[in-house]
């Protein structure tokens, strides 16, 4: 039997104690390690202010007592009109009742020092006096509960709460004290965490996957090998990051070039500055092994989207439509012109963005601000208007579910990652199956299995949807040459 108080019972007590409050339990004895000597009870618990007292006893019943004075010696009986004792289960089953004092009544609890807690005249519960040895794995109390005398309990007798006996295989006396304002937040905060913690699904919510080296292979050659839809003349897939300062734009490129690297990499400038860390356009190149050959595809990334700085919807026209050179410096006050050194007057399609991808921290998407949202959403409609795909990269997923930051493989089992997914493809207007969670490379010194095929996975489905984009324009032009032909011969 566990012989601890679950966040249930503390809460039970606390709303007893006073409703109004939140109280935080502190333990100050217990008997299995203290001793169970009267004298050790009082060094522990005089004047320690109000405490509770909880016994545990052999058939899995749970009781105890409050009071809101201290303990002390001496040989007196108080009259606190706050005392009540209780029970919180009996035979192992949650039953919790509280026993109020009566009206009538005025000793309700009495200090001797050669008394353990002892509460009512007569007594109510006296738990011990002197010296309790331990039997095997329990106590047997000295002391002896004369239930119903200063104590209202509501038909509840010496049996129905305790037994019949005082055999405990624990008594523990806790002080209790209003929570701070902050220690509620933090509390809150972890049961919550507690919470999406305990939220692992038996089965996955999509086709579960084989968490091995060969998969990670795979998905690794399969990136390595892309090349871009053939007879368009475009060489390198262009896929250009966009997101909130501190989303995980730069980190999702580290993370990428780290894994073909075969080391951990920071050559974008990444973390978590208030201010977009990015400031210049960069094409960044992933390179097959250290100093090997580029891949057909770069990760573009720029300036950070922020409340009152950022891209304007010009400069993402131009952005996305290749006019825009390598390592162009935005600055904020003055928006890119076609004048600008080295603007791309005529771009070609290999200038063009094939697939733009949002990077949304899993962790913020329901705090994401508004004049940000309505960015993205003025961003997506340019993008809609020239046919390009997109998806979402959903960073930071340890941090809304504690499995998944001990054990990445249980992502697609996880419901919080599973509402994030879904709630963020709700505001994005996107499919689901084009929201990836992933997690980038942030505190580790070497890299991981999971995380490498995580994060290739999104990147062979974000280059497929690059390659959507190069069909469509195939058609286009096929389209046209069929029209031009039709021309010539009609002419």
């Amino acid at each position: 039997m566990a012989t601890k108080l679950t966040q249930v019972h503390k809460n039970q007590l606390s709303k007893w104690i006073d409703s109004s409050k939140k109280h935080k339990l502190s333990l100050l004895y217990k008997i299995s390690r203290d001793g169970c000597n009267a004298h050790t009870f009082h060094s522990f618990c005089d004047n320690k202010g109000p405490t509770v007292t909880v016994l545990y006893n052999i058939n899995k019943s749970v009781y105890g007592g409050y009071t809101a004075v201290s303990w002390a010696g001496g040989n007196d009986y108080i009259n606190d009109d706050q005392a009540f004792l209780f029970k919180l289960e009996y035979n192992g089953k949650a039953e919790p009742m509280k026993f109020s004092k009566k009206a009538s009544e005025r000793n309700t609890v009495y200090r001797n020092g050669n008394y353990g807690p002892t509460f009512g005249g007569g007594h109510d519960l006296k738990c011990f006096d002197g010296t309790v040895n331990r039997s095997d794995n329990q106590f047997i109390l000295n002391g002896y509960a004369k239930v119903g005398n200063t104590f209202d309990m509501q038909g509840q007798d010496f049996n129905s709460v305790m037994n019949g006996h005082l055999k405990v295989l624990e008594l523990k006396v806790y002080s209790v004290r209003e929570k701070t304002a902050e220690e509620q937040r933090e509390e809150e905060a972890l049961l919550e965490r507690d919470r999406k913690a305990r939220q692992i699904m038996e089965k996955p919510w999509i086709r579960n996957i084989d968490w091995s080296p060969k998969l990670e292979e795979i998905e690794k050659d399969k990136v390595a090998t892309y090349k871009p839809l053939s007879g368009l003349d475009v060489k390198q897939a262009m896929i250009l990051l966009v997101g909130q300062v501190g989303a995980g734009k730069s980190s999702y490129f580290n993370t990428i070039n780290s894994i073909f690297r075969g080391q951990i990499s920071i050559q974008a400038n990444a973390g978590s500055a208030e201010k977009s860390l990015t400031t210049s356009f960069r094409k960044y190149q992933i390179r097959d092994g250290y100093a090997g050959k580029p891949l057909n595809f770069r990760l573009c990334d720029t300036r950070g989207l922020e409340e009152d700085e950022g891209l304007d919807d010009q400069e993402i026209g131009y952005l996305l439509d290749g006019h825009v050179p390598e390592k162009y410096k935005f600055n904020p006050s003055v928006p890119l012109t076609p004048d600008a050194m080295g603007f791309v007057k005529i771009p070609s399609l290999s200038d063009r963005m094939h697939c733009v991808v949002y990077v949304m921290d899993a962790s913020t998407v329901d705090v994401i601000p508004e004049k940000v949202m309505e960015r993205i959403k003025s961003m997506q409609t340019r993008i809609n208007q020239r046919g390009i795909p997109q998806a979402v990269l959903l960073t930071n997923i340890d941090r809304i579910c504690e499995p998944t930051s001990d054990d990445l493989s249980k992502v697609f089992f996880s419901t919080a990652v599973k509402e994030c997914v879904e709630r963020v493809s709700m505001m994005m207007g996107l499919p689901q199956t084009q929201v990836f969670p992933v997690k980038n490379y942030h505190r580790e010194a070497d890299l991981e299995q999971n995380i490498n095929i995580l994060s290739l996975m999104s990147l062979r489905r974000i280059l497929n949807f690059a390659d959507d984009f190069l069909y469509n324009k195939l058609d286009d032009i096929e389209t046209s040459k069929e029209a031009q032909s039709r021309v010539q011969i009609s002419e």
